[in-house]
């Protein structure tokens, strides 16, 4: 008897966790459309640079894997998630909880899901790191005036 008691109680459990779990997740799923569109551009420069630096620039895989929707489309969402607040242990994917919440997340989750991430959007109308401070010649110009110095101190021309 004792024995029949316990699956139920276990059973019991797994239903209102199970149901928990679905309130969490539809809650979250509401909250993510509520990101501001300056927020949705940090997140698109994030995954341009965060991301991007180890599932490569055009998210077509390098350290880490693809993050393109024909590798993520048979993936849960709630795993993506997990995956990017907590990490995966044992690989270089570290936790970005203190970076994102988890609203960012389902939203960065729901992007790359849909596609709607390309190269060209990422880090749309954020301004570049590479311009040059005003009147300093270019890092080509600069590497190109340095090869000239250098060929006139050897006596090339």
């Amino acid at each position: 008897m004792n024995g029949m008691l316990f699956i139920a109680r276990l059973f019991i459990a797994s239903i209102l966790s199970t149901g928990l779990v679905f309130t969490q997740t539809a809650i979250a799923e509401t909250a993510a459309t509520k990101i501001s569109s300056a927020r949705q551009n940090e997140l698109l420069y994030f995954i341009k640079h965060d991301c991007g630096s180890c599932h490569g620039m055009t998210l077509k895989g390098g350290l880490g894997p693809a993050l393109l929707p024909e590798t993520l489309a048979a993936k849960p969402k709630d795993y993506l998630v997990s995956t990017i607040l907590e990490g995966r242990q044992n690989t270089a994917m570290p936790p970005w909880k203190t970076m994102l919440s988890q609203n960012d997340a389902i939203w960065i989750t729901e992007q790359l899901q849909k596609g709607s991430v390309q190269p060209t959007q990422l880090a749309k109308n954020k301004p570049s790191q590479d311009k040059q401070a005003p009147g300093k010649p270019s890092q080509d110009k600069q590497t190109q005036n340095k090869q000239t110095q250098n060929m006139q101190i050897r006596g090339e021309k």
